[in-house]
């Protein structure tokens, strides 16, 4: 596992300045202990434990593989922690793994004997020397049975230490017991990705690989760790203050979602074996998907893309490959639609017949598409244009490169049936009916999303550029453990519909480094739309976006319109919008339903925004942000309806230190009469906007240390609202 990762969420923290920052002493054993980090998978949640502290506490991890307390003892290295341990450190205590080991004397303490004896030894040795020090119950192994029920494999020695702790006044750890529910939680087959269990080809150190389930990897450890800190906030024992807090207000570290990455075979297949050809003539799809079936077949690895230009039809993403495109390798979809069978699949999201994707993975786990390379969806073919959005020059030469215009003379089709399409009713949309031939009438018109993952498990996207998609760009469904890192999405910005990426109804998400330049919504959440997605029910959460630039988009970070299957716990920070239409997008409308609630959004930077910098909007009218020249809008009519199930909510939003130069608007927060938005803290802003704002049935909205340079002096326009605090600077 790479090096960054145990700093992976650096970037998110805010340090805070600490009077004499403690030391923390660790004895263990393996399951504790700091490992090698290079070509090898094993951590101790020791290793990972610095991550939950707050800069300037030293960590000195002691816990050694295989040492029970009798041989930490018999070894001296007791003796040598001890020598150091001063007033006011602290000493975390973990032992048992190895304590059990009947067949090895050098090690087996039993439970009532030598290992309660050996635990109050180093309690009391520690305290004599002025140390703090905790008692940390064995954290469990990885076992189910047959039924896949748990099964707890530490004997008495967990009572011992809670027994010794209660008696002694010893803070303790119960991390015997928030293992086996954390295992749990996971599953049989989930909390294998816990572990250090890797297949053969993985490590060179381990070629045949390995089954492992005691020794932890990067993500069980940094989960465990997550534990023990958690554990130590709760139970308020005086380290607590020393946890690391990050920049979200109220948040410690060990809140914030963890998400696994997956690992591959080093075994590399090149798709020049299986037929590829470079080209820009020859379709490789055959080529390309044979290779990755190979792949598969074989327990996984890499299918290389090398260096050149590609023509391909649609891919198919199966478990466990890796698709690299090397540098200066170009992936370019067809444009001949005949390549792009019908399927059932969603789009905006309600059920509907589309054009198979460019590239498309279903019920697949551990899959990546990384290197630096580009894939090209080919989307000018596909996509309807408006000439408002073109210049004379650019709009000639697209009538005279074929299609079809409208009979308004403001719209072009790229053919027939795309002309019928966008005349027909929730075209693709499954419904009683409907006939094949229905949707092939139409073909054309049911463009495709160009990257789709759905119901995968285990997913990574790094380094390469996807462009000029047909529809949205990257769209993961149902997915779960996703990460994009150093990703760059781009579409023209007349592209409809063509947003970077939709995370529709995903969990354990992390969107780190990416740039968006597109010409819809740029990081948007999803789950759902309407009844459909009410009855799947299954909210986007878990969410961290970190260090992300968006360019021209709709909207820069987006949560909406197709929310009702809701979402939570979303952690945007360190990102830049230069230029996007309107900054941080939330926008839903009656029928929707679904409850978005604790979002944080915190240190965004934000420049030349032609509309709301924040916007949060309850009348969401399907169109784009900013009118067209001579296009009129007319505001909603406001009515009072029924709270029903239809009925969306916005409810417990921080947002902070957000700086915007330049918007046509400020702020805007406008909810619904019989559903006000609820609960919105904004915090540490300053905006430079022609007009402040407006607030229009909203229930306890708090703006606090907000400046506001406006033309109209940073008046924000209140009405139907209640419990709204305004601490703004005007100027």
């Amino acid at each position: 596992m790479k090096l960054y990762l145990l700093a992976l969420f650096f970037p998110l923290i805010s340090w805070i300045a600490t009077d004499d920052p403690p030391r923390v002493f660790m004895i263990g054993d393996s399951t504790m202990a700091n490992k090698p980090l290079e070509d090898n998978p094993e951590r101790g949640w020791g290793q990972l434990f610095p991550l939950f502290l707050r800069k300037g506490v030293t960590v000195r991890n002691y816990a050694v593989n295989g040492r029970s307390t009798k041989s930490f003892i018999n070894e001296h290295r007791w003796d040598s922690v001890l020598a150091q341990l001063k007033p006011g450190d602290w000493l975390i205590i973990q032992f048992g793994h190895n304590d059990a080991k009947k067949e090895d004397p050098t090690r087996y303490a039993a439970p009532e004997g030598e290992y309660r004896d050996n635990l109050v030894r180093f309690v009391k040795e520690a305290r004599a020397k002025g140390a703090n020090p905790i008692l940390v119950t064995p954290v469990q192994r990885r076992k189910f049975d047959e039924k896949g029920a748990f099964v707890d494999q530490h004997g008495e020695y967990p009572r011992v230490v809670r027994e010794i702790a209660a008696s002694n006044e010893v803070p303790l750890i119960d991390l015997h017991k928030s293992s086996e529910a954390l295992l749990v939680q996971h599953g049989v087959q989930g909390s294998e990705k816990l572990f250090k269990t890797t297949g053969p080809g993985h490590y060179t150190t381990l070629p045949n690989g390995v089954t492992d389930n005691t020794h932890f990897n990067t993500y069980g450890a940094t989960l465990v760790a997550g534990l023990v800190a958690r554990e130590i906030s709760e139970k308020h024992i005086g380290l607590e203050k020393y946890l690391e807090q990050t920049a979200f207000e109220g948040k410690y570290r060990f809140e914030l979602p963890e998400i696994y990455e997956p690992h591959f075979r080093s075994d590399t297949l090149n798709i020049l074996a299986f037929g590829a050809k470079a080209d820009g003539i020859t379709l490789n799809n055959k080529g390309i998907n044979d290779a990755i079936t190979a792949c598969n077949s074989k327990g996984g690895g890499v299918v290389m893309v090398p260096p050149g230009l590609w023509l391909t039809g649609p891919i198919v993403l199966k478990s466990n490959v890796n698709l690299y495109l090397a540098p200066n390798a170009i992936l370019q979809f067809t444009t001949d639609f005949d390549q792009y069978p019908l399927v059932e699949t969603t789009y905006e999201g309600l059920m509907a017949v589309r054009c198979q994707a460019p590239v498309s993975a279903l019920n697949a786990e551990n899959i990546a598409i990384t290197g630096s390379g580009v894939l090209d969806g080919g989307g000018d073919a596909w996509r309807i244009v408006k000439k408002d959005k073109l210049t004379e020059t650019q709009w000639t030469k697209l009538l005279a490169s074929g299609g079809i215009e409208g009979e308004d003379k403001k719209t072009w089709y790229p053919s027939e049936k795309s002309l019928k399409g966008s005349h027909t009713k929730l075209a693709g949309v499954i419904a009683p009916g409907k006939t094949a031939a229905d949707y092939d009438s139409i073909k054309d018109f049911l463009r495709p999303n160009m990257i789709s993952i759905t119901s995968c498990k285990y997913v990574l996207l790094e380094g390469v550029t996807f462009q000029n998609s047909p529809a949205w760009c990257i769209h993961p469904l149902l997915t779960e453990h996703i990460t994009l890192r150093n990703v760059y999405a781009k579409n023209p910005w007349y592209a409809q519909n063509g947003d970077g990426l939709d995370l529709e109804s995903c969990r354990y998400a992390r969107i780190e480094g990416c740039t968006f330049d597109v010409g819809d919504d740029g990081i948007c959440i999803k789950s759902g739309r309407d009844e459909q997605g009410r009855k799947r029910g299954v909210p986007t959460e878990d969410v961290i976006v970190n260090n992300c630039t968006v360019y021209h988009a709709h909207g820069g970070f987006v949560i909406g319109s197709e929310m009702s299957g809701g979402a939570r716990n979303l952690f945007v920070s360190n990102c830049s919008f230069l230029g996007t239409d309107i900054g941080l997008r939330f926008k839903t409308t009656r029928g929707r339903g679904g409850i978005v609630e604790k979002i944080y959004v915190n240190n965004i930077n934000m420049k030349d925004i032609p509309a709301e910098a924040i916007l949060f909007d309850m009348y969401y009218m399907a169109k784009d942000p900013v009118p067209l020249s001579g296009e009129k809008r007319e505001a909603p009519k406001v009515q009072l309806f029924p709270v029903t199930e239809a009925t969306p909510q916005f409810r417990d939003f921080h947002i902070s230190n957000v700086v915007c130069h330049g918007a046509e608007k400020a702020i805007f927060i406008r909810g619904l009469p019989e559903m006000p938005i609820s609960d919105i803290y904004l915090k540490d802003i300053t905006i430079k906007a022609k007009a402040a704002g407006d607030c229009i049935a909203g229930s306890n909205i708090s703006l606090t240390n907000v400046t506001l340079v406006t033309k109209d002096s940073g008046k924000i326009n209140v009405q139907d609202s209640k419990q709204v605090k305004l601490d703004i600077t005007k100027r």
